[in-house]
């Protein structure tokens, strides 16, 4: 069974659903997934894996059925941060969190703000570029593909977008030295709608991909934070970010299967939920 809420705050009304038996029902604490700018339904195929506990999922501020009223439109991981933290007050936390792509940048803003919200915590390929050795030139990727976005519309920034996440190794000058994808060769539209307020492509989710984490509150925390990583993304962005924030948190990246998104199928991706569900449960029953 999902029920849908609303939590209203100051600055947005939140939707987030709670799937399985309530809060209190199941032996296990619930089981929190966020994303970003990933909205709830792209956790449904994890969710479903996970029936015998209480999992939550929600639209990050001003996405999908997130309203928001602040008057802003960029993304940052504190302002997500305190949204998540509310939720899991009117759920009565805490909770354990897997936390995917820009939602694990968040969910590391979390447990530095409220490291009693979460018992463990697996924060999945966190895009967090100023970590990297080649920081400057990940950084001069990212805006070549707003500039993409901002000159040609959607299918030519979704183009650069995968250019980029998907490049293995360092950003070279060979890298540089492409010519811009063909939005065709992805099977997407070549048209420009002329929006430019998408999240990921435009810079309204910079802090996102931007923000340093504070390791010395995250290993203050009483949260056990683990930093994961998928087999098959060896050498891409996430990868390379992910392996840098395991070593700065004193660990090494727990491997899971699958890609980036390898716990999503139909509609949002391509992945193998079923063998992530598996890796998942183990890492949370080890805790």
């Amino acid at each position: 069974m999902t029920t849908t809420h609303i939590l209203k705050t100051a600055e947005g009304d939140l939707a987030y659903d709670v799937h399985g038996p309530l809060p209190g029902e199941s032996a296990h604490l619930p089981l929190f997934m966020i994303g970003q700018p990933m909205e709830a339904g792209g956790f449904q195929a994890l969710a479903e894996r996970f029936s015998d506990r209480t999992v939550i999922t929600y639209d990050p501020r001003g996405l999908g059925r997130s309203v928001r009223k602040d008057g802003r439109a960029d993304h940052t991981p504190e302002t997500q941060a305190e949204d998540v933290h509310a939720i899991i007050e009117a759920v009565g936390g805490p909770v354990d969190m897997f936390a995917s792509s820009g939602g694990a940048v968040t969910s590391l803003a979390l447990v530095t703000a409220y490291p009693n919200d979460v018992r463990t915590l697996v924060a999945h390929e966190p895009p967090l570029l100023p970590l990297l050795p080649d920081a400057e030139a990940a950084l001069r990727a990212r805006a070549e593909v707003r500039e993409a976005y901002e000159s040609k519309g959607w299918g030519a920034g979704m183009a650069a977008f995968i250019a980029m996440t998907s490049w293995r190794g360092e950003y070279t000058d060979g890298y540089f030295a492409q010519p811009a994808p063909d939005p065709a060769a992805f099977g997407l539209p070549a048209e420009d709608d002329g929006s430019r307020d998408d999240p990921l492509l435009s810079d309204r989710s910079w802090a996102v991909s931007g923000y340093r984490p504070h390791f010395a509150a995250l290993a203050a925390a009483p949260t056990r934070v683990l930093i994961a990583v998928g087999e098959e993304s060896a050498g891409t962005v996430t990868a390379r970010t992910s392996e840098v924030a395991a070593e700065l948190v004193g660990q090494k990246p727990t491997i899971f299967p699958s890609h980036h998104g390898g716990f999503t199928d139909g509609e949002y991706g391509a992945g193998r939920p079923d063998a992530f569900a598996r890796r998942l449960r183990e890492v949370l029953d080890d805790a």
